[in-house]
Protein backbone atom coordinates (compact mmCIF):
# COMPACT_ATOMS: atom_id res chain seq x y z
CA UNK A 1 0.00 0.00 0.00
CA UNK A 2 1.45 3.57 -1.06
CA UNK A 3 2.14 6.38 1.42
CA UNK A 4 -0.42 8.32 -0.76
CA UNK A 5 -3.45 5.86 0.30
CA UNK A 6 -2.19 6.22 3.95
CA UNK A 7 -1.54 9.83 4.73
CA UNK A 8 -1.71 8.72 8.43
CA UNK A 9 1.21 6.52 8.47
CA UNK A 10 3.17 9.22 6.24
CA UNK A 11 2.73 11.81 8.96
CA UNK A 12 3.03 9.50 11.92
CA UNK A 13 6.65 8.33 10.69
CA UNK A 14 7.52 11.28 9.37
CA UNK A 15 6.83 13.43 12.93
CA UNK A 16 8.08 10.20 15.20
CA UNK A 17 11.26 10.20 13.52
CA UNK A 18 12.49 12.81 15.05
CA UNK A 19 14.65 12.03 18.08
CA UNK A 20 13.39 15.55 19.50
CA UNK A 21 9.55 14.56 19.01
CA UNK A 22 10.06 11.37 20.03
CA UNK A 23 11.49 11.99 23.21
CA UNK A 24 9.64 14.46 24.18
CA UNK A 25 6.68 12.10 23.77
CA UNK A 26 7.83 9.66 25.85
CA UNK A 27 9.61 11.33 28.40
CA UNK A 28 5.38 12.96 28.65
CA UNK A 29 3.37 10.42 28.03
CA UNK A 30 5.13 6.90 29.75
CA UNK A 31 4.36 6.33 33.56
CA UNK A 32 6.68 8.51 35.13
CA UNK A 33 8.56 5.65 36.58
CA UNK A 34 8.89 4.01 33.13
CA UNK A 35 10.01 7.31 31.46
CA UNK A 36 12.38 7.43 34.52
CA UNK A 37 13.96 3.83 33.68
CA UNK A 38 14.90 5.26 29.99
CA UNK A 39 17.77 6.88 29.04
CA UNK A 40 16.20 8.99 26.32
CA UNK A 41 19.21 10.85 25.34
CA UNK A 42 20.19 6.99 23.71
CA UNK A 43 16.87 6.92 21.58
CA UNK A 44 17.61 5.20 18.34
CA UNK A 45 14.86 4.27 15.92
CA UNK A 46 14.98 1.27 13.93
CA UNK A 47 14.48 0.69 10.37
CA UNK A 48 12.21 -2.34 10.90
CA UNK A 49 8.20 -2.75 10.65
CA UNK A 50 6.43 -5.25 12.04
CA UNK A 51 3.03 -4.43 11.40
CA UNK A 52 1.31 -7.19 9.08
CA UNK A 53 0.84 -5.92 5.86
CA UNK A 54 -3.12 -6.46 5.49
CA UNK A 55 -3.16 -4.57 8.72
CA UNK A 56 -1.38 -1.61 7.53
CA UNK A 57 -4.27 0.38 5.76
CA UNK A 58 -5.33 1.19 9.66
CA UNK A 59 -1.79 1.05 12.06
CA UNK A 60 1.43 1.99 11.63
CA UNK A 61 4.32 1.24 13.87
CA UNK A 62 7.83 2.14 15.33
CA UNK A 63 10.46 0.75 17.34
CA UNK A 64 13.61 2.73 18.93
CA UNK A 65 16.31 0.39 20.65
CA UNK A 66 17.04 2.54 23.99
CA UNK A 67 19.45 2.04 27.24
CA UNK A 68 18.05 1.33 30.70
CA UNK A 69 18.84 2.11 33.50
CA UNK A 70 20.64 -0.57 34.73
CA UNK A 71 22.55 -0.78 31.98
CA UNK A 72 21.13 -2.84 29.64
CA UNK A 73 19.18 -2.39 26.11
CA UNK A 74 15.44 -2.58 25.39
CA UNK A 75 13.17 -1.38 23.25
CA UNK A 76 9.93 0.87 22.66
CA UNK A 77 7.27 -0.23 20.30
CA UNK A 78 4.94 2.25 19.29
CA UNK A 79 1.94 0.83 17.53
CA UNK A 80 -0.17 3.89 15.88
CA UNK A 81 -3.74 3.37 15.56
CA UNK A 82 -5.44 5.12 12.45
CA UNK A 83 -8.75 3.83 12.28
CA UNK A 84 -11.72 5.93 14.04
CA UNK A 85 -12.21 3.29 16.28
CA UNK A 86 -10.90 0.64 18.60
CA UNK A 87 -9.61 -2.32 17.80
CA UNK A 88 -10.88 -4.93 19.80
CA UNK A 89 -8.01 -7.55 19.16
CA UNK A 90 -4.93 -5.19 19.86
CA UNK A 91 -3.34 -7.04 22.36
CA UNK A 92 -3.55 -9.93 20.63
CA UNK A 93 -1.76 -7.83 17.39
CA UNK A 94 1.13 -6.55 19.44
CA UNK A 95 1.42 -10.22 20.92
CA UNK A 96 2.34 -11.29 17.66
CA UNK A 97 4.66 -8.31 16.75
CA UNK A 98 6.71 -8.44 20.11
CA UNK A 99 7.42 -12.13 19.44
CA UNK A 100 8.89 -11.17 15.89
CA UNK A 101 10.78 -8.24 17.60
CA UNK A 102 12.36 -10.99 20.52
CA UNK A 103 13.28 -13.34 17.25
CA UNK A 104 14.93 -10.42 15.16
CA UNK A 105 17.05 -9.46 18.01
CA UNK A 106 18.19 -13.05 18.76
CA UNK A 107 18.69 -14.02 15.71
CA UNK A 108 21.27 -10.88 16.00
CA UNK A 109 22.70 -10.92 18.84
CA UNK A 110 22.49 -14.10 19.82
CA UNK A 111 21.32 -13.71 23.62
CA UNK A 112 19.48 -16.41 25.41
CA UNK A 113 17.39 -13.91 27.29
CA UNK A 114 14.87 -11.89 26.11
CA UNK A 115 15.14 -8.48 26.49
CA UNK A 116 12.69 -6.25 27.66
CA UNK A 117 10.09 -3.91 25.48
CA UNK A 118 7.89 -1.51 26.29
CA UNK A 119 4.32 -1.56 23.91
CA UNK A 120 3.04 1.53 23.28
CA UNK A 121 -0.11 1.95 21.68
CA UNK A 122 -1.50 5.61 19.96
CA UNK A 123 -4.93 6.48 19.21
CA UNK A 124 -6.88 9.47 17.71
CA UNK A 125 -10.12 7.82 16.77
CA UNK A 126 -13.75 9.43 17.45
CA UNK A 127 -14.96 7.32 20.39
CA UNK A 128 -12.97 6.67 23.27
CA UNK A 129 -10.77 3.76 23.85
CA UNK A 130 -13.08 1.29 26.25
CA UNK A 131 -10.84 -1.92 25.45
CA UNK A 132 -8.99 -3.32 28.35
CA UNK A 133 -5.39 -2.99 27.96
CA UNK A 134 -4.20 -6.33 29.17
CA UNK A 135 -4.04 -10.10 27.01
CA UNK A 136 -5.51 -11.58 28.85
CA UNK A 137 -8.71 -10.20 29.25
CA UNK A 138 -8.98 -11.49 25.69
CA UNK A 139 -9.22 -14.91 27.16
CA UNK A 140 -12.37 -16.39 28.55
CA UNK A 141 -12.38 -19.74 30.84
CA UNK A 142 -11.91 -20.78 34.18
CA UNK A 143 -9.61 -18.95 37.42
CA UNK A 144 -7.77 -21.89 37.43
CA UNK A 145 -6.72 -22.13 33.95
CA UNK A 146 -5.33 -18.28 34.18
CA UNK A 147 -1.65 -19.94 35.17
CA UNK A 148 -1.45 -20.83 31.55
CA UNK A 149 -2.47 -17.80 29.85
CA UNK A 150 0.12 -15.44 28.49
CA UNK A 151 0.02 -11.84 30.16
CA UNK A 152 1.11 -8.71 29.08
CA UNK A 153 -0.31 -4.91 29.71
CA UNK A 154 0.64 -2.19 26.94
CA UNK A 155 0.50 1.67 27.57
CA UNK A 156 -2.22 3.41 25.73
CA UNK A 157 -2.47 7.07 24.77
CA UNK A 158 -5.99 8.00 23.96
CA UNK A 159 -5.72 11.61 22.59
CA UNK A 160 -9.46 11.61 22.07
CA UNK A 161 -9.83 11.30 26.06
CA UNK A 162 -7.43 14.42 26.73
CA UNK A 163 -9.06 18.57 27.02
CA UNK A 164 -6.82 20.48 24.29
CA UNK A 165 -5.45 21.82 27.68
CA UNK A 166 -4.08 18.67 28.90
CA UNK A 167 -2.28 17.94 25.38
CA UNK A 168 1.54 18.63 26.92
CA UNK A 169 4.99 18.85 25.33
CA UNK A 170 6.93 20.74 23.55
CA UNK A 171 5.69 23.66 20.97
CA UNK A 172 6.38 20.41 17.88
CA UNK A 173 4.80 17.77 20.14
CA UNK A 174 1.96 19.61 21.01
CA UNK A 175 0.89 20.99 17.57
CA UNK A 176 1.52 17.29 15.94
CA UNK A 177 -0.69 16.13 18.94
CA UNK A 178 -3.59 18.17 18.68
CA UNK A 179 -4.24 18.10 15.25
CA UNK A 180 -3.98 14.03 15.28
CA UNK A 181 -6.69 14.51 17.79
CA UNK A 182 -9.14 17.27 15.43
CA UNK A 183 -8.49 15.41 12.05
CA UNK A 184 -11.22 13.78 12.06
CA UNK A 185 -13.10 16.79 13.44
CA UNK A 186 -16.12 18.18 11.82
CA UNK A 187 -14.57 21.49 13.17
CA UNK A 188 -11.28 21.12 12.04
CA UNK A 189 -11.27 24.30 9.79
CA UNK A 190 -12.40 26.11 13.29
CA UNK A 191 -9.55 24.85 15.46
CA UNK A 192 -6.49 25.09 12.61
CA UNK A 193 -5.51 28.43 13.25
CA UNK A 194 -5.44 27.91 17.01
CA UNK A 195 -3.32 24.84 16.51
CA UNK A 196 -1.03 26.53 13.80
CA UNK A 197 -0.74 29.30 16.17
CA UNK A 198 1.93 27.32 18.21
CA UNK A 199 4.46 27.60 15.91
CA UNK A 200 3.87 31.37 15.54
CA UNK A 201 7.67 32.24 16.69
CA UNK A 202 9.06 28.96 15.25
CA UNK A 203 8.55 29.67 11.50
CA UNK A 204 11.08 32.45 11.68
CA UNK A 205 13.28 29.29 11.58
CA UNK A 206 13.79 27.06 8.84
CA UNK A 207 13.46 24.11 10.51
CA UNK A 208 10.03 25.33 11.94
CA UNK A 209 9.14 26.47 8.36
CA UNK A 210 9.51 22.55 7.34
CA UNK A 211 7.69 21.62 10.43
CA UNK A 212 4.59 23.69 8.90
CA UNK A 213 5.20 22.29 5.65
CA UNK A 214 4.57 18.90 7.00
CA UNK A 215 1.63 20.16 9.23
CA UNK A 216 0.07 21.20 6.14
CA UNK A 217 0.67 18.33 3.77
CA UNK A 218 -1.21 16.16 6.08
CA UNK A 219 -4.19 17.93 6.61
CA UNK A 220 -4.59 18.61 2.96
CA UNK A 221 -4.70 14.88 2.17
CA UNK A 222 -5.76 13.12 5.33
CA UNK A 223 -9.46 14.83 6.06
CA UNK A 224 -12.09 16.54 4.12
CA UNK A 225 -12.96 18.59 6.85
CA UNK A 226 -10.86 21.78 5.26
CA UNK A 227 -10.81 23.11 2.19
CA UNK A 228 -7.98 24.74 0.45
CA UNK A 229 -8.95 27.82 0.72
CA UNK A 230 -9.66 27.42 4.55
CA UNK A 231 -6.53 25.74 4.92
CA UNK A 232 -4.84 28.96 3.26
CA UNK A 233 -6.92 31.08 5.08
CA UNK A 234 -5.28 29.66 8.42
CA UNK A 235 -1.94 30.30 7.22
CA UNK A 236 -2.92 33.77 6.02
CA UNK A 237 -4.44 34.49 9.71
CA UNK A 238 -1.73 33.06 11.66
CA UNK A 239 1.76 34.16 9.89
CA UNK A 240 1.23 37.54 9.47
CA UNK A 241 4.88 38.39 9.10
CA UNK A 242 5.97 35.25 6.79
CA UNK A 243 2.77 34.96 4.99
CA UNK A 244 4.19 35.89 1.50
CA UNK A 245 7.25 33.08 1.84
CA UNK A 246 4.53 30.72 3.24
CA UNK A 247 2.04 30.95 0.53
CA UNK A 248 4.74 31.31 -2.13
CA UNK A 249 6.44 27.83 -1.09
CA UNK A 250 4.85 25.80 1.22
CA UNK A 251 1.20 26.78 0.18
CA UNK A 252 1.93 25.77 -3.65
CA UNK A 253 3.21 22.69 -2.87
CA UNK A 254 0.99 21.30 -0.64
CA UNK A 255 -1.96 22.08 -3.51
CA UNK A 256 -0.28 20.44 -6.32
CA UNK A 257 0.35 17.45 -4.03
CA UNK A 258 -2.46 17.29 -1.94
CA UNK A 259 -4.17 17.38 -6.20
CA UNK A 260 -2.14 14.89 -7.35
CA UNK A 261 -2.51 12.22 -4.68
CA UNK A 262 -6.21 12.39 -4.82
CA UNK A 263 -6.08 11.38 -7.93
CA UNK A 264 -3.60 8.51 -7.50
CA UNK A 265 -5.69 7.69 -4.39
CA UNK A 266 -8.83 7.18 -6.53
CA UNK A 267 -7.34 5.45 -9.25
CA UNK A 268 -6.29 3.12 -6.57
CA UNK A 269 -9.48 2.81 -4.70
CA UNK A 270 -11.16 2.29 -8.43
CA UNK A 271 -12.82 5.34 -9.25
CA UNK A 272 -12.29 6.03 -12.62
CA UNK A 273 -14.62 7.89 -14.00
CA UNK A 274 -15.60 11.22 -12.43
CA UNK A 275 -12.07 11.87 -11.00
CA UNK A 276 -10.78 14.77 -12.89
CA UNK A 277 -14.49 16.09 -13.60
CA UNK A 278 -15.04 16.53 -9.45
CA UNK A 279 -11.21 18.18 -9.04
CA UNK A 280 -11.64 20.81 -11.63
CA UNK A 281 -15.32 21.87 -10.13
CA UNK A 282 -13.39 21.36 -6.54
CA UNK A 283 -10.35 23.40 -8.53
CA UNK A 284 -12.71 26.37 -9.48
CA UNK A 285 -14.13 26.84 -6.62
CA UNK A 286 -11.04 26.74 -4.58
CA UNK A 287 -10.08 29.78 -6.86
CA UNK A 288 -12.78 31.77 -5.97
CA UNK A 289 -12.60 31.29 -2.34
CA UNK A 290 -9.52 31.97 -1.87
CA UNK A 291 -9.71 35.30 -4.16
CA UNK A 292 -12.77 36.03 -2.02
CA UNK A 293 -11.09 35.66 1.14
CA UNK A 294 -7.61 37.68 0.12
CA UNK A 295 -9.67 40.52 -1.41
CA UNK A 296 -13.27 40.87 -0.27
CA UNK A 297 -14.91 39.84 -3.03
CA UNK A 298 -15.40 38.14 -6.46
CA UNK A 299 -15.78 40.35 -9.71
CA UNK A 300 -18.31 39.09 -11.57
CA UNK A 301 -16.10 39.06 -14.95
CA UNK A 302 -13.85 36.82 -12.71
CA UNK A 303 -16.25 34.53 -11.64
CA UNK A 304 -17.23 34.00 -15.19
CA UNK A 305 -14.08 33.38 -16.55
CA UNK A 306 -13.04 30.93 -13.95
CA UNK A 307 -16.17 28.92 -13.59
CA UNK A 308 -15.51 28.43 -17.95
CA UNK A 309 -12.40 26.99 -17.85
CA UNK A 310 -11.99 23.32 -18.01
CA UNK A 311 -7.89 22.97 -18.49
CA UNK A 312 -6.62 21.50 -15.27
CA UNK A 313 -3.43 22.67 -15.76
CA UNK A 314 -4.46 25.98 -15.93
CA UNK A 315 -6.95 26.02 -12.68
CA UNK A 316 -3.66 24.29 -10.87
CA UNK A 317 -1.99 27.95 -12.03
CA UNK A 318 -4.53 29.72 -11.22
CA UNK A 319 -4.64 28.68 -7.81
CA UNK A 320 -1.44 29.20 -6.87
CA UNK A 321 -1.41 32.42 -8.78
CA UNK A 322 -4.88 33.53 -6.27
CA UNK A 323 -2.43 32.27 -3.01
CA UNK A 324 0.28 34.43 -4.40
CA UNK A 325 -0.66 37.51 -6.41
CA UNK A 326 -0.39 40.99 -4.68
CA UNK A 327 -3.43 42.35 -5.90
CA UNK A 328 -7.40 41.86 -7.16
CA UNK A 329 -5.49 43.76 -10.20
CA UNK A 330 -2.86 41.77 -10.86
CA UNK A 331 -5.00 38.38 -10.73
CA UNK A 332 -7.36 40.16 -13.21
CA UNK A 333 -4.22 40.64 -15.85
CA UNK A 334 -3.01 37.82 -15.52
CA UNK A 335 -6.67 36.03 -16.00
CA UNK A 336 -7.88 38.18 -18.95
CA UNK A 337 -4.30 37.31 -20.69
CA UNK A 338 -4.88 33.47 -21.00
CA UNK A 339 -6.16 31.90 -23.98
CA UNK A 340 -8.52 29.31 -23.08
Amino acid sequence: MSELSNPHDRFFKEVFARPDIASDFLLNYLPEEIARSLDIGSLDLQKDSFVDEALQQHFSDLLYRVRLADGQDGYVYILFEHKSYPELLIAFQLLRYLVRIWEQEQRQSGEEKLVPIIPMVVYHGRTHWHIPLNFAALLKGEAALRLYWPEFQYHLVDLSAYNDEEIKGAVFLRTVLLLLKHIFDERLAERLPGILMLLQQLTKQKTGLEFLETLLRYVSVATDKVSNSQLVYAVETVFTDVGDEVMSTIASKWIEQGIEQGIEQGIEQGIEQGIEQGIEQATRQDILDIVEVRFGYVPEEVETAVTSITHLPTLRSLLRLAITVESLEAFQEQLDALDF
